[in-house]
């Protein structure tokens, strides 16, 4: 699971800072509580009963001062400071140089990846995944074609909304090759749970040769098999939805898949396997509920199993 408090980049290293200290600050104002209610009870034991009005004996300048005064010092300290530090988090628009343009969309349960980087015929559009080279700065904008969604990796950045009809942006930066889970923010519907991408931080030379991997067209079926797959691919629903680049599926509605095979995930909550591919092409709707991809369960004999397999040689 991601955590906010294990930070791999600086602007995540902010916040698991200000995390830590708004935790200690709890942890010593409960134990502050727990103590005094304890005091009261020892000093009061044995004339709970009483019911004398709360205000005899005085003591209400010990609710203005504990109860108001101390709790509004500490909570417009924490506020001050918080927004001190986190004015030094990068959250512009811009383009540092020598970095990939990256416009993340978000859709009803998935994400839509697009780099921009080069002319537009260079222009490679993935779905879940977020390709990053390390140590650098990534600007990233972010849009959505329909409901409000937040673009969350605890590890690397805090939460940014994605605003119908308006542009916003983030820029991240993971300071350590790995793969960083995230997810959306934002209750935006039924599968929101489901709706989840990873940040795939590489060398700047492996992600170089990632990007120039993406950009070329879908492999060409050699075995028999996945021909098959790819007659069916055009002949069925999945041409109308989908994208291979090199064929004629051109449609935009759904993820491009002319390199699904070397994804990490299906619809960014499954893994992305030979049985699980198969379940998800015939039976969408039964492992998210919702989604704008239909079961497809009339596949003849063979038909399902050479699709597959030619969906699973797009690397």
């Amino acid at each position: 699971m991601p955590s906010a408090l294990d930070p791999h980049g600086p602007a995540a290293a902010i916040l698991a800072h200000d995390g830590v200290l708004v935790l200690a600050l709890f942890v010593g104002v409960t134990a502050v509580l727990w103590l005094l209610v304890l005091w009261v009870a020892l000093r009061k034991r044995g004339s709970l009963s009483e019911h004398a009005p709360i205000d005899v004996g005085g003591g209400m300048g010990w609710v203005l001062v504990g109860g108001l005064g101390v709790p509004a010092a500490v909570l417009a300290g924490v506020f001050i400071g918080m927004l001190t530090e986190l004015h030094a988090i990068p959250m512009e628009a811009g383009h540092v140089h020598g970095t990939p343009a990256v416009k993340v969309i978000g859709h009803r349960w998935w994400w839509e990846v697009e780099y921009r980087a080069g002319g537009t015929s260079q222009y490679v559009t993935t779905a879940n995944e977020v390709h990053v080279p390390t140590g650098t700065d990534v600007d990233i904008e972010l849009a959505t074609t329909d409901v409000i969604h937040s673009f969350w990796v605890p590890s690397l950045h805090g939460k940014v909304d994605l605003i119908p009809n308006q542009s916003t942006h983030i820029r991240i930066q993971a300071t350590d090759p790995g793969t960083y889970r995230g997810q959306c923010a934002e209750f935006c519907g039924a599968e929101h749970a489901n709706m989840l991408f990873w940040v795939v931080a590489e060398p700047p030379a492996e992600f170089a040769a990632w990007l120039d991997r993406q950009r070329q067209p879908g492999t060409v079926p050699e075995a028999d098999e996945e021909q098959r797959g790819q007659e069916v691919f055009i002949r069925h629903a999945c041409v109308t939805c989908h994208t291979i680049r090199g064929t004629l599926a051109r449609a935009t509605v759904g993820p491009d898949l002319t390199h699904i095979a070397s994804r990490r995930s299906l619809a960014g909550a499954f893994p992305n396997d030979e049985s699980w591919l198969r379940a998800w092409v015939s039976h969408a709707q039964s492992l998210k509920p919702g989604v704008l991809m239909p079961s497809l369960p009339e596949f003849e004999e063979g038909e399902l199993q050479a699709l597959t397999a030619y969906l699973r040689s797009l690397r």
